[in-house]
């Protein structure tokens, strides 16, 4: 097999984040899920953002986040989403390149607009998160580069995407050409929402051998076993996915893989900001590490690093020098 030109491939939202603090009874006011992910139409997102205080605009998208931290890291990344063509699309588009990362999916004329994501932060560093998905669930399966995603060693999937029809035809599409070429299959189960409506996708992917690398956290491997007690419910899939990580929060981390079992604890912060990202730059720092040759544990200590980096600051990308945070692991 030729050596892959691209470490990680991903298929995700391009979605700009919108970010506002907020006081917790307006989370209460507006009927939000606090701390969940809610899908919202034009209405609501104008809705939303009228009740929004002074906000900041970061580009966002989940895999998106997660390829902004492993390019940071030093990893060659490349990114599959789609905009339309107004200005939300060229901020996406600009700061995902201006990040190292290749995007050459073509911007959609017309409407709807790019998606975008409300997030409000209470004080207790907690994001309620309300997506409009806009252009980005209009991914056709004709806009894939599937020779990129064959000379890529890992193909990364975001399980939000796989909510809308098109993306998901794109993204099977994605599957078969990835395992066509010998490469991995990574995904990241998202949200428990995803799973109430796609579980049984999910559960067959896993069943059929197409998944090599299954990120959730501990909700969401609950949702997906059935099972309550996270332990449970990584007995019943560590013999089915070759690597199986479950994030806990300020619980830490599992990692189970080649029979064993690998567990770290949480990096301590100082001050939890935003938990926005979290899990998208820990699913960095655990791939970095792993397209690199390192050890289980190695990688989930980078995946903790990279988490507490987030969340110490508003926003879903890294601000400080992963590279420097990455060298104190030896």
């Amino acid at each position: 097999m030729p050596q892959p030109s691209t470490q990680v491939i991903a298929i995700g939202n391009a979605i700009v984040d919108v970010m506002a603090p907020c006081a917790d009874a307006l989370i209460e006011q507006l009927g939000l899920v606090r701390g969940g992910m809610t899908l919202v139409d034009t209405g609501r997102a104008h809705e939303l953002y009228d009740a929004m205080g002074p906000a900041r605009e970061i580009s966002g998208g989940s895999a998106a986040n997660t390829l902004a931290g492993l390019a940071a890291l030093g990893s060659r990344c490349a990114f599959i989403g789609q905009v339309a063509d107004d200005q939300l699309g060229e901020v996406f588009a600009h700061d995902i390149r201006a990040g190292g990362i290749r995007f050459d999916t073509a911007a959609r004329a017309g409407d709807p607009p790019t998606a975008r994501c409300l997030i409000f932060v209470t004080p207790d560093g907690q994001r309620t998160m309300n997506t409009y998905l806009g252009a980005s669930q209009y991914l056709p399966p004709a806009a894939l580069d599937e020779a990129a995603i064959a000379d890529a060693e890992v193909l990364y999937l975001e399980g939000y995407l796989w909510d809308p029809e098109e993306p998901r035809a794109a993204m099977r599409r994605a599957i078969a050409a990835a395992r066509g070429a010998g490469r991995k299959v990574a995904f990241t189960l998202s949200d428990a929402f995803v799973i109430a409506r796609h579980g049984d996708d999910f559960r067959a992917m896993i069943a059929a051998g197409e998944i090599d690398i299954l990120f959730a956290n501990h909700i969401e491997l609950a949702a997906l076993t059935g099972l309550p007690d996270f332990r449970d419910g990584i007995d019943l899939l560590k013999a089915k996915v070759p690597v199986l990580v479950i994030t806990r929060g300020e619980h830490g981390a599992v990692a189970a893989t080649g029979g064993a079992l690998y567990q770290v604890s949480a990096e301590p912060v100082e001050r939890v900001v935003d938990t926005t990202g979290a899990g998208d730059l820990f699913a960095a720092g655990f791939l970095h590490g792993h397209v690199n040759g390192r050890s289980p544990e190695h990688c989930l200590r980078l995946g903790a690093i990279c988490a507490a980096e987030v969340i110490a600051h508003y926003g879903a990308r890294p601000e400080a020098d992963l590279r420097v945070l990455a060298d104190a692991l030896g």
